[in-house]
């Protein structure tokens, strides 16, 4: 069985702040905190976005009336080489962290690590962050943005923008139910200007297997939404599960095609980025269920993970997809 299901994992608070492109999108309203530009009053990228993360885990904890002393563990990713922007946060907390990379999979990945020291009694209390930043991302993985390179129409925008979940034993409106952890996968695909396109395989394994081990289907849950497999990805998925005749109905959405309005926003394919199923899910998803719109939801956030020296070698791009399912608690 390589589900996990929690019974004693809360969401205590939550937070997601984002960037002047997704300010202008259509979750506007739900995050908490936006910036006029992508330098968020710094000098630098990537200090801005070590600055988002400040603020969307300063924001978690104070909606918790928590403080970092009262943590008992911290886990944390991002995009930039060696987890620059979470490595720097954590050093100024003096809480015990673990730092962890899944690309734009990271959200589910330390949100699930957190839950399962939640479950086990490790910790009481457990705070998951990640983020990105659509300047710092080009200059990790294709070309600075200052270079002018010209780029394809099947490209994503990563997504600025930083979110943080305090996850704690206590009972709360939400909790988190289940985690999925996924498999690489692998089909032979290349083209990093078109990665959702690479991980839909990996995002269709994780939600069969999660379908097979729960005995759940479409139908248990009130939205499913991918992490950022844009335009492409998010129809050859759909292919792939008409194919296996699933009732999708309505129920699937993608991260990536949310948080912006593709139609009116120069982003190409749509979102990408650490931040992008991180911000909808703490911004949009979980304000759902705390409403009672919804009263079970997965993530699956998807991620590649290609490195730029791999791809220049020819190598193709190994993906992964883990899911996290929330749902709202009846114990409150």
């Amino acid at each position: 069985m390589t589900t996990i299901q929690f019974h004693q994992v809360y969401v205590a608070s939550r937070s997601a702040v984002a960037g002047a492109l997704e300010a202008q999108g259509p979750l506007r309203k739900y995050f908490d905190k936006t910036y006029e530009d992508n330098y968020c009053n710094e000098k630098s990228f990537e200090k801005a976005e070590r600055a988002m993360v400040y603020d969307a885990c300063d924001i978690a904890l104070r909606k918790a009336n928590q403080k970092p002393s009262d943590l008992d563990i911290i886990f944390g990713g991002d995009l930039i080489n060696q987890l620059t922007s979470s490595h720097y946060f954590a050093r100024d907390t003096n809480v015990p962290f673990i730092g962890m990379y899944a690309a734009c999979a990271t959200s589910s990945l330390i949100i699930g690590q957190a839950a399962m020291w939640i479950e086990q009694g490790y910790a009481k209390q457990a705070l998951a962050f990640t983020s990105s930043h659509v300047a710092t991302a080009e200059r990790q993985f294709r070309y600075p943005n200052e270079y002018g390179v010209q780029k394809k129409a099947t490209t994503t925008s990563t997504v600025t923008g930083a979110g943080a979940v305090l996850l704690s034993s206590k009972p709360s409106l939400i909790k988190v139910s289940a985690f999925t952890p996924g498999k690489i996968c692998d089909w032979n695909y290349s083209d990093a200007n078109d990665m959702g396109v690479a991980m839909a395989p990996a995002a269709y394994d994780t939600l069969n297997r999660h379908f097979q081990n729960t005995n759940t289907d479409f139908t248990d849950y009130d939205l499913i939404a991918t992490g950022d497999l844009s335009q492409l990805g998010f129809s050859f998925l759909m292919d792939l599960l008409y194919q296996d005749e699933h009732p999708v109905e309505h129920r699937l959405h993608d991260c990536g095609l949310m948080i912006y309005d593709t139609g009116k926003q120069d982003v190409f394919c749509g979102g990408s980025g650490c931040a992008c199923s991180m911000c909808v899910s703490m911004a949009k998803l979980l304000q759902e269920l705390e409403r009672g719109t919804y009263q079970r939801v997965m993530v699956i956030a998807t991620g590649a993970l290609l490195s730029p020296v791999a791809i220049q070698q020819k190598e193709s791009i190994p993906c992964i997809a883990h899911a996290i399912v929330y749902e709202r608690s009846e114990g409150k």
